[in-house]
């Protein structure tokens, strides 16, 4: 049977949000988890077991102004997400302009988005933000994997 396919759902709104937290509270699925070694697998679950910070996510030339989706975490669980204004309010708060947001949905590679600083931390910190950064990084990747459409 063929895998069924999410349609596509407006970028940055509230239907787009829930599914890029489910999509980083589920974590990545068994065919993915092949692709790396299990320590690196371990190493992140290690991480995320009590994590419980939030980021806010954003993009900053989206028409009306810049967006950011705020998901926060709690015992390892990312259990709320959101769709805010600039004033967000998160542990680390990270944006760039929509192009990267584009190439990121394309299949860029995250980590190479967030260490060449397309994406910047502009709050937040910058220590304790990268002991955890495969985390963040294959939670970014499952975000990019939410079916969305841009403007």
């Amino acid at each position: 049977m063929p895998a069924v396919t999410e349609t596509a759902v407006e970028f940055f709104g509230p239907e787009w949000a829930e599914r890029a937290r489910a999509a980083v509270d589920a974590g990545p699925d068994a065919a993915l988890r092949e692709t790396k070694l299990p320590t690196y697998w371990g190493w992140i679950d290690n991480v995320r077991a009590t994590y419980g910070e939030s980021w806010a996510l954003g993009v900053t030339d989206l028409p009306g102004g810049p967006r950011y989706l705020k998901l926060s975490w709690r015992d390892g669980e990312c259990h709320a997400a959101e769709i805010t204004g600039p004033d967000v309010d998160a542990d680390y708060v990270l944006s760039g302009p929509l192009a990267v947001w584009r190439d990121l949905l394309d299949g860029d590679d995250p980590g190479r988005i967030v260490m060449y600083r397309r994406l910047r931390l502009s709050s937040g910190n910058v220590l304790r933000f990268f002991r955890g950064i495969y985390f963040f990084v294959e939670s970014l990747a499952a975000v990019a994997r939410v079916p969305a459409t841009l403007p």
